[in-house]
């Protein structure tokens, strides 16, 4: 049975060194972050995913993002992924996730995309980049698709989550804007922290 993806915010980290990936990874989840993805574009990104797997808190999930043909998909399911994340709609990933039992999110932008992506088995769909179009293109999307569970991202900050979750979107993915820009340059976990958690409080507010 494949894990449950009910997580509201996932974290995205891509190029993050792999010694400072697992104090974020500690430093996130201690801060109520129910969900991280490394990128498949990280360097190294199947080691750091297979050696962190283990200190992965019961409850919370480390999946793998980027997630762009079969051949990343193994890798990353071989390092012990807890789900994917796709930035584009490939059948064959969703089917090899399937066969694995891994949870996947299948990025996607246009209707067709959406649907195709959520016909062919993914747990749900990301609509990507959302940043230009915004919660009212969630809005929309929702109205012929109102059965499918849809994940913001691109352009998702602490000032606009709760007009995305407004919107109908059932998550959103994030980066720079979860973590902090100057907290990610700086290897400030402290203040890492503290943004992670301002970011999932103020999405609670929205559940």
């Amino acid at each position: 049975m494949a894990m449950k993806l009910d997580v509201p915010v996932i974290g995205i980290l891509r190029g993050i060194e792999a010694s400072f990936f697992k104090e974020i990874l500690h430093a996130s989840f201690g801060a109520g972050l129910q969900a991280i993805e490394v990128t498949m574009n990280t360097e190294n990104a199947a080691q750091i995913i297979s050696t962190c797997r283990a200190s992965v808190p019961s409850g919370k999930l480390l999946g793998a993002g980027t997630v762009r043909n079969p051949d990343e998909a193994k890798k990353a399911a071989d390092a012990g992924a807890m789900f994917f994340v796709t930035p584009n709609t490939d059948i064959s990933v969703i089917e090899y996730a399937l066969s694995r039992n891994i949870p996947v999110i299948a990025g996607a932008f246009t209707p067709t995309e959406v649907y195709n992506a959520w016909s062919a088995g993914a747990d749900m769909v990301k609509v990507f980049p959302c940043g230009h179009f915004g919660p009212q293109y969630i809005k929309d999307l929702l109205g012929p698709f109102d059965n499918i569970a849809l994940v913001a991202v691109g352009g998702v900050t602490i000032s606009n989550v709760g007009d995305y979750f407004r919107a109908g979107v059932k998550a959103v993915g994030v980066s720079t804007s979860l973590f902090g820009k100057a907290a990610l340059e700086n290897r400030n976990i402290e203040d890492l922290a503290k943004n992670v958690k301002n970011f999932v409080e103020e999405s609670a507010k929205q559940l």
